[in-house]
């Protein structure tokens, strides 16, 4: 059965640029233009005058896959970042930031009190939002004090992933009760639903609420799209399902990023799936694109999805990142993304998203690479390949 939580590990979108600075820092220095960051916090002021330091975001997370990402962005586009997390996760990274310490429920230790008091922020990236009330208890806190909030949901608020082009319209999963606080797959998408609900209500119009789908790239702790690269590296014969023209879908984690913070630049609001590439791509484009950013020698052999379901190969189990056309999962890799491509996603190459994501794994220690989380192992592989090669049941 999916497991939605871990398939499509939701997290966050965002858009480009505020109005230019007014008053005597633009006419002082006329030949340096400000960064986007001091642009933002000159937009927040009534005079509009320039700041004396960037916009600030304070980043809920920011120490794991996608927040590290969102970090990075922020700073290159010059704000003035704060984190606010546990500090259990990589508590190592990004020494030179201010780093607040606490726990998203108001109920366990220090709970939200480093964020307590007068204290504002302009922007806010929400990476680690599972529980509404978790969702709502910082909102309120913060209600106020910030001007907008991005909230990192998941296309599997969308319950029925057969629809091939679901789009941000589209009907919303629901829980028979809204009070569980039970994370599984049963209630991933509808619990993603009540969050967004409740950042919404205590923050009503300043929410962009980002709906990715499967979030790839260096730092990935789920290996399902690191599988293929890392696979056709080792080179071989290399099982694909399919007949190769099945549609994929991923987000890069540095362009999700990226959209988030630009959005959060350009004051924008609203729902957004972040999905890509966003020149479209199939099972044989992701294959062969990997190995060409690599020296292998893989060769490619195609296992129709008949055949793989004879097998017990299954769409995101052995076979990640596939669903195969005309099935119940064939709308999970062909979500619309046309509202985000027009506020103006773009997505990396998958050259460049290969070559980081292998660039990264290769980086690992080796007992961590002796086994990838996703997909199946050499011998399982070359079991299937053998099974492929004879007639089919019945056959």
């Amino acid at each position: 059965m999916l497991n939605r939580r871990h398939l499509l590990s939701g997290a966050g979108a965002l858009l480009t640029g505020a109005g230019a600075l007014a008053g005597s820092a633009a006419s002082s220095s006329p030949s340096r233009r400000p960064n986007p960051g001091q642009q933002a916090a000159a937009q927040g002021r009534p005079d509009g005058a320039a700041p004396s330091e960037a916009a600030s975001l304070l980043v809920l997370g920011g120490t794991g896959f996608l927040g590290p990402a969102v970090v990075d962005a922020a700073l290159a586009r010059g704000l003035k970042v704060t984190l606010f997390n546990r500090g259990k996760t990589n508590a190592d990274l990004y020494p030179e930031l201010e780093k607040l310490y606490g726990d998203r429920d108001p109920e366990k230790g220090d709970g939200l009190k480093a964020l307590q008091g007068s204290r504002r922020f302009d922007f806010v990236v929400d990476t680690s939002s599972y529980l509404p009330r978790l969702t709502r208890a910082v909102c309120e806190l913060l209600s106020g004090r910030i001007r907008r909030y991005a909230l990192i949901s998941t296309v599997s608020v969308y319950p029925d992933l057969s629809i091939v082009g679901l789009d941000e319209s589209a009907e919303l999963a629901k829980l028979e009760d809204p009070t569980d606080e039970k994370l599984d797959n049963g209630t991933y998408g509808g619990l993603k639903v009540l969050c967004e609900a409740a950042a919404e209500q205590a923050l009503p119009g300043q929410v962009l609420h980002l709906r990715p789908g499967l979030i790839v790239g260096p730092r990935d702790p789920t290996d399902r799209f690191t599988y293929w690269p890392a696979r056709i590296q080792q080179g071989g014969e290399v099982l694909l399902p399919g007949d190769g023209q099945d549609p994929v879908q991923w987000i890069d984690v540095r362009d999700l990023a990226e959209f988030a913070v630009d959005s959060l630049l350009a004051e924008r609001t609203g729902v957004y799936n972040l999905v890509g590439p966003h020149y479209g791509a199939t099972m044989a484009d992701l294959a062969h694109g990997c190995r060409a950013v690599t020296t292998s020698d893989a060769r490619f052999t195609y296992v129709s999805a008949e055949r793989c379901a004879e097998l017990g190969l299954n769409p995101w189990g052995e076979l990640p990142v596939w669903s195969p056309r005309g099935t119940e999962l064939a709308g999970i890799n062909a979500v619309s993304n046309a509202k985000a491509v027009a506020a103006g996603l773009r997505t990396r190459s998958l050259a460049d998203t290969a070559k980081a994501t292998l660039d990264y794994w290769n980086g690992l220690p080796e007992e961590r690479r002796a086994r990838l989380r996703a997909g199946m192992s050499r011998e399982a592989e070359a079991k299937a390949l053998a099974a492929a090669a004879q007639p089919a049941s019945g056959g």
